[in-house]
């Protein structure tokens, strides 16, 4: 366990002991969550007050987050293949580059998708889970030729999204 802290007041600079969590195995904690299907391992790396975004689900806050991972982990017919490397990571910020090779439900077509994610950390735990992908790629795989003909534009992006806030209202409501 690592111990550091430096605190500047005026112009004197205190140091305080308290422990530092290895934020590089709470990205791997996540993601071996993942690759396992567990989603309660996944948001339990999250803060409650988390801020996740991606192209297809947009910027989710706190709960929805949680909620989006549940709906994705367990709604899946067939299992979704999660590997994960170069993860970085300091006391604030953290990277990683993943990949999930799944079936998209809706067309049954393989999807290879290849996300950069970033991360910001607060009291040991996940604050912002930033994931980037190039949509067109993704839409092209998933949807096959509309994909292809319109998986680029923003009208497309604008669609994808409407159905997966579409989908997560649904999910949520069938919770209650």
């Amino acid at each position: 366990m690592r111990f550091s802290c430096l605190m500047r007041h005026s112009h004197y600079i205190h140091f305080y002991k308290y422990p530092v969590m290895d934020n590089s195995a709470l990205i791997s904690k996540f993601y071996e969550s993942f690759s396992r299907a567990d989603v309660d391992g996944m948001v339990s790396c999250y803060h409650k007050d988390i801020q996740f975004e991606d192209p297809a689900f947009g910027k989710l806050y706190g709960d929805d987050a949680r909620h989006m991972w549940r709906m994705l982990i367990r709604s899946v017919k067939e299992p979704i293949h999660i590997t994960f490397r170069d993860v970085q990571a300091s006391e604030n910020t953290g990277s990683a580059h993943w990949r999930a090779v799944y079936k998209f439900s809706q067309t049954g077509n393989t999807v290879i998708n290849e996300i950069d994610a970033a991360f910001q950390f607060k009291d040991g735990k996940i604050i912002k889970h930033t994931d980037t992908f190039d949509m067109w790629k993704w839409s092209r795989q998933a949807l096959g030729l509309p994909g292809w003909l319109l998986g680029w534009s923003p009208f497309m992006k604008s669609k994808i999204n409407q159905r997966t806030a579409g989908l997560l209202k649904a999910y949520k409501a069938k919770l209650k």
